[in-house]
């Protein structure tokens, strides 16, 4: 059980109080064209119940970052730990069972299996993890489905729904085992910007519900989030948290400006 730390706290981004904790994480890729660093000696921290956006230009290390953070990479030196377990240790097949449980990963092309339906979609990791009792996990798949608003879908195959549904299926899949943490990577990059609105506001309704959201994103300007940390050439730029609850008074103040920073960290 995760327990809620609001990311407004005064100790956010303490270590030791996060739900993720990367610490000075360097990969290094080796192909024949010589050794390429994604990342630079990476650190950050990231708060339960935070909605963080993680942007930069292509080739910055964003990608890499969460896909170790989701645990489906690991680092060539450094540490990554979610809710203390240090899961840049575990092998493989521990690395399984612990993401398995504990982190719901949205890609950008849903993937969702074809020749399964929607609801068997959902149903999928339930059965991997045996996290729920058989008769038990259907019925959570349909209550998991009208959360995301498609549960008339339920047994239509994936090829029948619009993009937006399946990446909606995608979403109610990620939270079948009632993961703490959600990691989605570019999970708006095949919508309409309305569709796509309506999915970030979905992620953000589970942050305030406690579940801790780290998104890749290429759209700079995603206000709806609790953070946005910024990638240049594989190290931590900015890392600016947007304080909503002041917008207007802030706007008023500066009518140019789209948001409020409160802190800036320099990495």
């Amino acid at each position: 059980m995760v327990h809620h730390h609001s990311p407004r706290s005064s100790n956010a981004g303490a270590p030791g109080n996060s739900l993720i904790d990367v610490q000075q994480v360097v990969r290094t890729y080796r192909s024949a064209s010589g050794t390429f660093t994604a990342l630079k000696g990476v650190s950050l921290q990231v708060q339960a119940g935070e909605f963080v956006a993680v942007v930069g230009k292509s080739g910055s290390g964003k990608s890499t970052l969460i896909n170790l953070i989701a645990g489906i990479d690991r680092p060539t030196s450094g540490a990554v730990l979610i809710a203390g377990t240090p899961v840049h240790t575990l092998s493989q097949e521990q690395l399984a069972i612990w993401r398995g449980r504990n982190v719901g990963v949205v890609f950008q092309f849903f993937q969702l299996l074809p020749t399964l339906t929607v609801a068997e979609n959902v149903i999928l990791p339930m059965d991997f993890c045996t996290t729920y009792p058989v008769r038990e996990r259907r019925p959570r798949a349909l209550a998991l489905l009208e959360r995301v608003g498609i549960a008339e879908q339920a047994d239509k195959l994936p090829s029948a729904l619009s993009g937006g549904q399946q990446q909606r299926a995608a979403i109610a899949r990620a939270l079948a085992n009632d993961p703490a943490l959600i990691v989605a990577d570019e999970p708006t990059g095949n919508l309409d910007s309305h569709t796509a609105d309506a999915v970030l506001q979905l992620f953000a309704d589970l942050a305030a519900e406690g579940k801790t959201v780290v998104m890749v994103t290429h759209e700079r300007d995603v206000t709806i989030v609790t953070r946005t940390i910024t990638l240049a050439d594989g190290a931590v730029v900015d890392s600016i948290e947007n304080e909503k609850r002041h917008l207007t008074q802030f706007a008023q103040r500066a009518p140019n400006s789209q948001f409020s920073i409160s802190e800036v960290h320099h990495a």
